[in-house]
């Protein structure tokens, strides 16, 4: 290998000093000479280099003086870090790319159909087979849901310390698949008793305890597979491409629009068509489908194995965050020495396996700076994480109280009944929507005014939905107000009603919480309480109108943290030749 790298030095050489003297004899008196590009191939790189000499002249003495060296690396391999599944460098013409994107896009919406198939109708499920009543049917569907995202942070500690995202996804999508097969053999043989229950006066056989038991074995395996998948298959999507790359780099923002598109889309289909058929009584069927909807997901993920790009895992994170802490335990009365001389080691990676470093930011002390800045990561975003609780609180309603809310109105469009559940299509068409209003409208206005070509910054825009979650539980209680108008009170009362998804598993638990604190205090003998199990006698629009409250509150903390909030900044080649690392 050495030898072979050194007759091609040789060769480039004597190649340069050739062209260089014909250059020179073709021009008595040159001021300047410019060689033909040479195109060397060294490893994987293909270096194309354009050679200019200058040779000055006075009148003692002539001298030749390189001025510039112009060099442009083009790679046939990727320079992330990404690999083939042998542990090879990986080859960009035979991995990754849109190849292997595609697939991943079309294996989420298959798998986000599946699961909203089953999540959006399944509080009704709940109250018309199972016999809950509204209050216990909208807490098992918060604590269900925030089960879902509780095991998104299993599912990426898995991805991102031992296993590597592939093997997680295709682990929890097994996973999945086998709970929608035990729900749909559940439903068939022991809930939906007789065949058909469950349409609007249907009335269902009361649910055998061996079905029961089924129904939530079955229902908490998907929430497990669901929630290991989600995390990872989004990044793992982004690892097919190579950051390093402009074109691939433009390819990597582009596919996660397109990410949340075939989120949409798939949940479109489930929110129209499986819905309305299992609000019909065909509950079977529609969890059948939802299951051949997973099965084939997850047949099209592991078709696409041999093209996958792979990068390794980092180990656990765990470990290097008590590290710290008991580093900074150990030294805390140590002077922080300046900057340029913290503890970081030599070279372009971070002593963390595929996390780039992380420049310091004068918070904090000791480890290595990377290691550091991570954990000061965490603590910094930790305030902002815990704002979005709330919205998460808001949010979860459009699964539980929406749907019930949505059941004693009229929904009927001339002889066509649309099904209370399919109301959440327009949230996923409001979205499609204002993301091309946003993109074509407000970014282009906002950058104007802010000089930021992304419109808004991040925190900005988060500060903007807290806004609308707020107004939203507004509107959704003057709806109440007036939709209680129109009815009248019965006269037999009843008593009733996830970092990103970890923000949301947590927010269902507080759903659970407040709606659980909020019927307790409410309700009593003669009260029927705000969220009763016949709505007509309650005040959902109360419950509303304290959930907007709240997101006021939540908003002025927000602000608050958002101000305090400072960025992380990554380390850039051009500040690394003047980086004196010391160990300290």
């Amino acid at each position: 290998m050495t030898g072979r790298l050194g007759s091609s030095c040789v060769v480039v050489v004597v190649e340069v000093v050739a062209s260089f003297v014909t250059c020179l004899s073709s021009s008595p008196s040159p001021e300047k000479c410019e060689l033909p590009p040479l195109r060397v191939r060294t490893g994987g790189f293909i270096s194309e280099v354009s050679t200019r000499a200058t040779i000055t002249t006075n009148r003692k003495s002539k001298a030749m003086a390189p001025t510039a060296v112009d060099s442009k690396r083009i790679s046939d391999i990727t320079e992330d870090g990404s690999m083939d599944r042998r542990g090879n460098p990986a080859v960009k013409a035979k991995t990754g790319n849109w190849r292997s994107s595609i697939l991943l896009l079309v294996n989420y919406g298959l798998v986000t159909c599946a699961f909203f198939g089953v999540g959006v109708n399944l509080v009704v499920f709940l109250r018309r087979v199972l016999h809950q009543d509204n209050a216990e049917a909208a807490n098992s569907i918060s604590k269900w849901t925030g089960t879902v995202y509780i095991f998104s942070l299993i599912g990426a500690f898995m991805s991102d310390s031992y296993w590597g995202r592939y093997i997680t996804c295709a682990i929890f999508q097994m996973i999945y698949v086998t709970g929608l097969v035990i729900l749909s053999l559940a439903s068939w043989f022991l809930l939906v008793k007789p065949t058909g229950c469950g349409a609007a006066g249907e009335h269902c056989d009361a649910p055998s305890s061996a079905g029961v038991a089924l129904f939530y074995l079955s229902t908490y395996m998907i929430a497990f597979g669901n929630g290991g998948y989600q995390p990872s298959i989004a990044t793992f999507g982004s690892d097919q491409f190579d950051e390093t790359d402009p074109r691939e780099a433009r390819s990597k923002v582009a596919f996660f629009s397109y990410f949340y598109l075939a989120l949409n889309v798939g949940s479109l289909f489930s929110n129209t068509v499986l819905v309305y058929y299992e609000d019909e009584g065909r509950w079977v069927m529609g969890f059948w489908v939802s299951a051949a909807a997973a099965a084939m997901a997850l047949v099209l993920f592991l078709l696409g194995t041999p093209n996958y790009r792979h990068f390794k895992p980092t180990g656990n994170p765990l470990t290097r965050i008590a590290q710290v802490f008991v580093a900074a335990f150990r030294k805390w009365r140590a002077e922080v020495p300046r900057s340029e001389l913290l503890h970081e080691v030599d070279g372009d990676e971070s002593q963390i396996a595929g996390i780039r470093k992380i420049l310091h930011s004068d918070q904090i002390r000791l480890c290595t700076v990377t290691q550091v800045e991570e954990v000061k990561c965490i603590l910094k975003m930790l305030p902002i994480w815990l704002c979005t609780i709330v919205y998460s609180v808001v949010f979860t309603q459009m699964a539980s109280l929406f749907v019930e809310q949505g059941t004693t109105m009229n929904t009927n469009i001339g002889a066509f009944h649309v099904p209370a559940a399919s109301m959440s299509v327009f949230d996923i068409l409001s979205v499609l929507a204002f993301i091309a209003i946003y993109r074509r409208v407000l970014v282009p206005v906002m950058s104007r005014l802010s000089g930021n070509p992304q419109g808004l910054t991040e925190l900005q825009r988060m500060g903007v939905g807290l806004v609308v979650g707020m107004a939203a539980m507004v509107v959704a209680g003057v709806v109440e107000v007036e939709r209680l108008k129109r009815v009248g009170a019965p006269d037999q009362p009843s008593f009733g009603s996830s970092l990103c998804m970890a923000s949301i598993s947590l927010g269902n638990y507080v759903s659970i919480m407040l709606v659980s604190v909020v019927t307790s205090l409410t309700a009593g003998d003669r009260r029927p309480g705000w969220i009763p199990g016949n709505l007509n006698s309650g005040h959902l629009d109360r419950f509303y109108f304290l959930l907007a409250a709240l997101s006021l509150v939540d908003l002025a903390v927000y602000v608050a943290c958002a101000v305090w909030y400072k960025g992380i900044k990554l380390d850039s080649n051009e500040e690394k030749a003047n980086k004196i690392t010391v160990h300290v």
